[in-house]
């Protein structure tokens, strides 16, 4: 059936609607009526037209939604009842939807002439919308403001292009545009007095990509046109942005307020985007509008008003490069003239400073503008998370810089640190901020300095260790330690003794005194050297009291970063034996209970083997043991685990020939890994590590080829082994695979195995698999 037919039957169709017995029901009733209507029109068409031209495409649902907006009864909904119903609007916003799945740009074009006929409809529903408004009818609002964001989605500038040369329907779709400007700075606060406007924020970033998508020529003229458009979007959205009055704001709920932080980052991204579209004048825009709302002393502004100005510039200097902006220097000179008065206006102020932070370290002599604003709010405690860390990128970006106000900084942070005004995580911060200024200073500058900044720590945690506390009482404390060196690497050796009263606060909280040193190893490297033989002790004592996780990555790093230096070894080395031996008792115990530990020591062995082999000839160590331990390994339900062991055979296996030990245990139980990795492949395994077995099975092939040919031989002799869904052909097969001469192409074994375990799990060949 063509579209002119349908075009004729439809209206008729749909004017039934208007004295049938549902519609007389009330507006609901009307609503639910053409909301079906309109659904069951689309059903109709999709069963009418050919294949070739699927529901999405074809104009015919346009028109019947067209259609749909000249009944003669829609005006009537108006009236009280529609006002009253729920869901009324809504209603015919959800037929719309049905009728209008997501026509692209190219099909616009085609069918432009179906399209920019819904454009009157639309724009006869904006009495109805102010009306809507005016008496505080949400719902009517809500959907009519849904129809427009429809209809002007379906007639993109992609369509209209199409007619430019007709000046009524570029007309007719600006003023489609301004509608969805209406709806986008409809009158009240989001969510309390309205719901509308976050609907329309989509439809600016569709619009914008629309304009931007064209050749440069065409682009040029829709920048002219819409250009004042996203101007005027601007202050619309900030205008949207701004808080309600204090007294207003007071009454919110917490679920109300946090909308609302989510509608202002929403806009915030909007912003941001715009930004593309206009550029540096976006800026000067914004500028104008902050210097004359400063220095206008006959008309004071609201508080709110000037914030919703600096958060626009924060949300554009957050993410775009705004260096070479012309007018930062004037915002940075005038964001002292702020009289700050308000929680939330300062917090944007702090923000602020902080998105500007890159520019202030290339025009240091404007970071003394703007710093005693953040030194001062440091000591409120409802600016913590703005001002600490608006304090940290300063620090961080400007800390050469800095030195001329080193003494200030530390000053009015250590004692901000004493009063405990602020929570852990922002004492983090803030000791990370100090970390980065004093890297800049001299040695001995940054030992007098840390001096005063620990010693009050160190006196802490040696009260707490002397009394019987809540390990609750270390955190704090924990955080003056852990993030005080970031950027300090190499600059200063720490003096023997200053760091290891923390080794008392150990019955209390050993996870976080193994962070604090693995933070500290970290950062100070070579410099951490005259600690290593008291760690050593502190982590062997520590570990055999409370086997942890953390304290075997401590052990870890210092197999990784020290085991290498003879001075180092002796003392790694009895670390390294002492946690083996605790850890091969646990796994004696039942290891089931821990797999964080399982996982960090198979860590541990294999970063020894990596760094220093030599570990494996001790005496002292049962390699069979650790083998069997990692085999067993192998069998862990846990996914990390599974792969930390793999990781260790694969570093233990080309030792075979220079570790004697260590050859000798492979020789006499490599069947046993063979079968343990096989399972997993059968499917015992989550089927995301199959490639770490096939490591396993690629270096034993490399080192034990001549144990590997009769292993498998045997292993795959097993009845169902090592699945009872593969046949005897296809583990020859696969066994032949392996042992044939792409054994030594690694992507080769790797889909092998691959391969191999889909047979197993009966998922060769499915569409399920089609993708692994």
């Amino acid at each position: 059936m063509g579209t002119g037919e349908l075009a004729s039957r439809v209206p008729p169709a749909l004017s039934i609607l208007g004295p049938t017995p549902a519609c007389k029901r009330g507006a609901h009733g009307i609503a639910a009526a053409l909301h079906n209507a309109l659904w069951w029109a689309g059903k109709w068409q999709a069963a009418h037209q050919p294949p070739a031209r699927p529901l999405s495409r074809g104009p015919g649902l346009h028109f019947t939604l067209a259609a749909s907006f000249s009944l003669p009864w829609l005006p009537s909904l108006t009236g009280s009842g529609w006002r009253g119903a729920s869901g009324g609007m809504d209603a015919v916003a959800a037929g719309a939807g049905e009728v209008m799945p997501g026509t692209d740009s190219g099909c616009a074009c085609r069918y432009v002439n179906t399209l920019l006929k819904l454009i009157p409809p639309v724009l006869g529903l904006q009495e109805q919308l102010r009306q809507a408004v005016q008496s505080g009818d949400m719902e009517t609002s809500h959907g009519i403001c849904r129809i427009a964001v429809l209809g002007a989605a379906h007639c993109s500038p992609h369509a209209a292009l199409a007619l430019l040369d007709q000046v009524e329907h570029w007309q007719s779709f600006l003023a489609l545009v301004n509608m969805i400007m209406f709806c986008t700075g409809i009158p009240g606060h989001y969510p309390v007095n309205e719901t509308t406007s976050s609907l329309t924020l989509t439809f600016w970033y569709t619009l914008q990509d629309d304009i931007l998508s064209f050749e440069p020529d065409k682009q040029a003229v829709y920048q002219q046109v819409y250009r004042p458009v996203y101007f005027q979007l601007v202050d619309v959205l900030l205008h949207k942005a701004q808080f309600p009055s204090d007294e207003e704001y007071g009454f919110w709920s917490s679920d109300e307020k946090e909308q609302f932080r989510i509608y202002r980052v929403d806009i915030s991204d909007t912003l941001m985007y715009v930004y593309e579209m206009l550029g540096a004048e976006l800026l000067s825009s914004l500028y104008d509008k902050l210097g004359r709302l400063l220095t206008n002393t006959e008309q004071p502004s609201t508080w709110q008003h000037t914030e919703a100005l600096l958060y626009g510039f924060q949300s554009i200097a957050e993410t775009i490069d705004v260096n070479y902006s012309d007018v930062v220097p004037g915002l940075i000179g005038l964001i002292p003239r702020i009289s700050i008065s308000n929680v939330q206006l300062a917090d944007t102020v702090m923000f602020t400073i902080g998105a500007l932070s890159e520019w202030l370290a290339d025009h240091p002599v404007m970071i003394n503008n703007v710093l005693p604003l953040v030194l001062q709010a440091l000591g409120n405690p409802e600016l913590s998370i703005s001002s600490v860390s608006t304090l940290k990128k300063i620090c961080r970006e400007c800390k050469y810089d800095l030195p001329p106000y080193a003494a200030n900084i530390v000053a009015v942070s250590q004692e901000v640190l004493m009063k405990q005004i602020h929570k852990t995580s922002q004492c983090m911060w803030l000791m990370q901020a100090l970390g980065f200024l004093l890297s800049a200073l001299q040695v001995e500058e940054i030992l007098k300095n840390l001096h005063s900044l620990i010693t009050p720590y160190i006196q802490q945690l040696e009260k707490l260790a002397d009394e019987t506390v809540s390990a609750r009482m270390l955190p704090p404390s924990r955080s003056g330690f852990s993030y005080w060196h970031p950027g300090l690497q190499g600059r200063a050796p720490v003096p023997e003794g200053l760091l290891m009263p923390v080794a008392h606060a150990v019955p209390l909280l050993p996870q976080s005194v193994c962070a604090i040193f693995e933070k500290s190893v970290k950062t100070l490297l070579d410099d951490f050297a005259p600690m290593v033989p008291q760690l050593c002790e502190m982590l062997g004592q520590m570990y055999s009291t409370i086997p942890q996780a953390s304290a075997i990555d401590l052990t870890r790093q210092l197999v990784h970063i020290f085991a290498h230096e003879p001075a180092h070894f002796p003392p790694i080395k009895a670390l390294f034996l002492l946690v083996t031996s605790v850890t091969l008792t646990l796994f004696q115990q039942g290891p089931r209970d821990h797999p964080d530990i399982v996982d960090s020591f198979m860590q541990l062995l294999a970063q020894a083997l990596k760094r220093k082999p030599d570990l494996f000839l001790c005496s002292n160590l049962d390699v069979k043991a650790v083998f069997q331990c990692g085999v067993l390994s192998l069998k862990f339900p846990e996914a990390p685990t599974v792969k930390a062991s793999c990781g260790f055979f694969t570093e233990l296996l080309p030792r075979c020939g220079e570790i004697a030990p260590v050859g000798q245990v492979v020789h006499e139980n490599g069947k046993v890994l063979l079968q343990a990795v096989l399972e997993g492949i059968g499917g015992q395994a989550s089927r995301s590590l199959m490639d770490h077995f096939a490591e396993i099975l690629f270096a034993l092939n490399k080192h034990c080829f001549s144990y590997l040919s009769v292993w498998i031989k045997e292993a795959m002799q097993q009845d169902g082994f090592p699945s009872a869904r593969v046949s005897p052909e296809q583990k020859e097969t696969f066994s032949q695979q392996i042992l044939s001469r792409e054994r030594v192409n690694k992507r080769r074994v790797k889909e092998m195995v691959k391969e191999f375990t889909l047979l197993c799990r009966g998922l060769h060949g499915t569409e399920y698999t089609a993708d692994y």
